[in-house]
């Protein structure tokens, strides 16, 4: 009996959880400690049951779940692997080149004019009050800002629809905890924001991925879930989704968008990449205004740290019911920092900031281009992440990739964290805008290309 399994035989004595939950708990525990590695192989089915003393049909439940969370791997005549997940690198400061976390990339001349831009609105700010609570979802200042940048997409946009939040993220929180009651289900594209998956995870709220070709999630499936089983709403991410870089097209937009009118089901549109491209199809609040939630903000277009979004709710009087969701999650919005996003939104910073971010992204995506050329992958020339399918019948997966690349410095994400299907495809997101110039952008695509041109390095290194 191998040394992990008989820790097991403690530890499910001890946990006070199903056991076909405990095991896949055990798996990322062992992970975590160091006794089980990517690649260690794990019993059979029958042959755990025995050493357990389970019956063999928990034995496979926790299995199923353990893939599900993206730890195992099956291959028919081989037996059942250990992926493992890839290790947290260091957001920045450290020696690695961050490429996890999607953000714009910066500007190299663009420093100067967010700076004068801070300081005179410092300079005519009262301190006070930016030290008091205030009026949750933004001042009258503030909405009407938060108007104006939504009306780019949303040109009917008024500001008793408008709440600014701090972030996108929290605004998803409140709406998950508004729209789907614990147990409740959304659903939602078999790739997704893996935000989302831990939002409805804390909120005990369950996630049903819906079957998809080349341009998205099926409305026949959205229907179909519709007469089964009434989804409490719909969760996309219609432009450059993340990660996948698709942008739903105007007419599978039209028809989710349809069905979720047909059946009643309200939609949360998360846009925050949707200011990036310079055409993109009308947004899903277009086509459902009375049903949809829509929200982008201002991390994805200017900087992570800006972490201001603004939300439109279908009717004044939900915009309040939501303003109170949003109060009790996260009380409000940083006034420094709203009045900040308001100022670059009033003085045109926020769009040159936006044009600024497009061409050093373009720039990044054409070395992208050049450095990948051979390999086949999905990106928009406007976007700054790519997704990289991992070629080749060898049976790497791209968690093995992701701990590779993290074992030369360069810190990428592998596709299990964004399936909610538990069947990720065998692919990584890439980030182009994390490293902090182009020639570390360069430097980390040239050792992904090597690592992909010579998978026995990777072999090596592994076992």
């Amino acid at each position: 009996m191998s040394s992990p399994i008989h820790h097991w035989i403690k530890r499910l004595a001890e946990l006070r959880k199903p056991a076909y939950l405990a095991i896949p708990d055990l798996i990322e525990e062992d992970l975590a400690t160091g006794r089980l590695r990517p690649r260690d192989r794990l019993p059979g089915l029958r042959d755990l049951a025995g050493e357990l003393a389970l019956n063999y049909t928990t034995v496979a439940r926790a299995y199923a779940e353990a893939k599900k969370r993206g730890l195992l791997d099956s291959r028919a005549g081989s037996g059942t692997f250990v992926r493992g997940r890839t290790a947290t690198l260091p957001l920045s400061g450290g020696s690695s080149i961050e490429m996890t976390m999607n953000t714009p990339p910066e500007p190299a001349d663009y420093a100067a004019r967010l700076r004068e831009s801070a300081a005179r609105l410092m300079a005519s700010s009262d301190p006070y009050q930016l030290l008091r609570y205030q009026d949750f979802g933004g001042t009258p200042a503030d909405k009407a800002a938060g108007t104006e940048w939504l009306k780019r997409r949303l040109p009917d946009c008024c500001a008793d629809h408008v709440l600014v939040c701090p972030g996108i993220h929290s605004a998803l929180v409140a709406l998950v905890s508004q729209l789907a009651r614990p147990g409740g289900m959304i659903c939602l594209d078999t790739l997704a924001y893996p935000g989302i998956k831990a939002i409805a995870a804390q909120l005990g709220v369950r996630l049903q991925a819906l079957a998809r070709d080349d341009e998205g999630p099926l409305a026949h499936a959205f229907e179909a879930l519709c007469k089964t089983d009434k989804p409490s709403a719909f969760y996309c991410n219609p432009t450059l989704q993340n990660p996948s870089t698709l942008t739903l097209t105007h007419k599978r937009r039209e028809a989710l968008a349809d069905v979720a009118l047909r059946y009643s089901v309200p939609i949360i549109e998360d846009d925050a990449y949707a200011m990036l491209p310079l055409q993109a199809p009308e947004a899903l609040a277009s086509f459902a205004p009375e049903l949809t939630y829509y929200v982008t903000g201002l991390s994805k277009s200017l900087g992570a740290g800006l972490r201001v979004a603004y939300l439109q709710a279908p009717t004044p009087r939900q915009t309040q019911r939501l303003a109170g969701a949003l109060r009790a999650t996260t009380v409000m919005a940083s006034p420094f920092t709203v009045s900040l996003a308001t100022e670059w939104v009033n003085d045109g910073t926020a769009v040159e900031m936006l044009n600024a971010i497009r061409g050093e992204s373009k720039a990044r995506q054409a070395i992208a281009v050049r450095i990948l050329d051979t390999w086949a992958y999905d990106a928009h020339a406007e976007g700054f992440h790519l997704w990289l399918p991992i070629p080749g019948e060898d049976g790497w997966s791209s968690s093995e990739l992701a701990l590779q690349l993290r074992n030369q410095g360069i810190a990428a994400v592998a596709s299990a964290a964004f399936s909610t299907d538990g069947n990720p495809p065998n692919a990584l997101r890439v980030c182009l805008g994390g490293s902090k110039s182009r020639e570390e952008c360069e430097a980390a695509l040239h050792i992904i290309a090597e690592a992909l041109e010579h998978p026995h390095h990777l072999h090596s290194a592994i076992m």
